[in-house]
């Protein structure tokens, strides 16, 4: 590509599509789905995956030849994208970091006061229009280990801190106040609270089994909004029907849409959230806004942030 051509950008669309008027006159924008995207691969400078639940780049991406320089992809998660051909080219991969970290330690924060006030209950109660008075927990004192060290998990730390709750963030090694991998089974064991943020890779894939289940407290209560296959979700089913733990929230799934058939939506005391909770007002402009800033970046020949260690999967961070 010569100096005075204009790069052309490639959009995994998405409805509603992102808003990309800013790259008129520094762009080529072309669209595509699932079903072109392939074709389309190979004549592109740059892809944006705005549709961030789709598998088509992990299934499409070209081995030898042309390909596009740089991914930035609409997502916390690169899971979605990441396929061996990627992972071994030199195409630089971004990702959304930044965007969910505060919206999802809000829902996090909701759920655990929605568990410590019995609120399902309470609404359940109301349904039948019975009343039943009770009791509830205080949350000031209680315990929470975080997995996933990454700004979420950082995030959901700080917020249920300020709470009063007493948090313990575990990541893929220790370093100053992170505990390492090897440390969570004994953490689980004096958990009120645990939640999962981990990203998905080989390692911490199905990390949550029947073994971890059985470590937790049956008072305790588990809540994922990392990536549903960090989760046995038979193993949690069974688990949940033992009251060990005694209630559980999942945001993510293996499969999602989550089929109305399956067994998760009768399970008790399992909350079942669609995949929302980074998913406030505005959320997608602000992923747009994100864009156009590392898009600057880019054409400028500035160095990117959030550039994806494409061996870890995740955002790689030393602080």
């Amino acid at each position: 590509m010569s100096e005075a051509a204009e790069p052309t950008l490639l959009v995994l669309d998405a409805d509603p599509p992102p808003r990309l008027g800013k790259l008129a006159g520094r762009a080529r924008v072309v669209h595509a789905d699932a079903h072109t995207l392939g074709d389309q691969l190979p004549s592109a400078d740059a892809l944006l995956v705005w549709d961030f639940q789709s598998d088509a780049v992990r299934r499409t991406w070209p081995g030898e030849g042309p390909r596009p320089r740089w991914v930035h992809t609409a997502s916390a998660g690169v899971d979605h994208l990441l396929c061996p051909e990627l992972a071994a080219s030199d195409t630089v991969v971004t990702n959304a970091r930044g965007i969910f970290d505060q919206p999802i330690a809000e829902y996090v924060a909701g759920l655990v006061l929605a568990f410590a006030k019995d609120l399902p209950g309470t609404l359940e109660l109301q349904r039948q229009r019975r009343w039943q008075h009770r009791e509830t927990r205080r949350i000031a004192g209680t315990h929470a280990v975080v997995v996933g060290s990454g700004p979420i998990g950082r995030a959901i730390g700080a917020t249920l801190t300020a709470l009063g709750v007493r948090v313990a963030l575990v990541g893929r090694t220790a370093r100053g106040e992170v505990h390492g991998a090897d440390e969570l089974g004994p953490l689980l064991s004096g958990a009120d609270w645990v939640i999962c943020a981990a990203p998905l890779t080989d390692t911490t894939r199905g990390m949550f089994d029947a073994r971890a289940f059985a470590a937790m407290r049956p008072s305790a209560h588990f809540i994922n909004v990392g990536r549903g296959a960090l989760v046995v979700e038979d193993d949690l089913a069974a688990a949940l029907a033992r009251r060990q733990p005694a209630g559980a929230a999942l945001d993510v799934f293996t499969d999602e849409p989550l089929p109305p058939g399956s067994r998760l939506w009768d399970v008790p005391g399992l909350v079942i959230s669609p995949h929302m909770s980074g998913d406030t007002v505005g959320w997608r402009d602000a992923l747009g806004e994100q864009f156009l800033d590392l898009y600057d970046k880019w054409a400028n020949g500035e160095p990117l942030p959030n550039v994806v260690d494409k061996q870890r999967g995740y955002v790689h961070s030393h602080d």
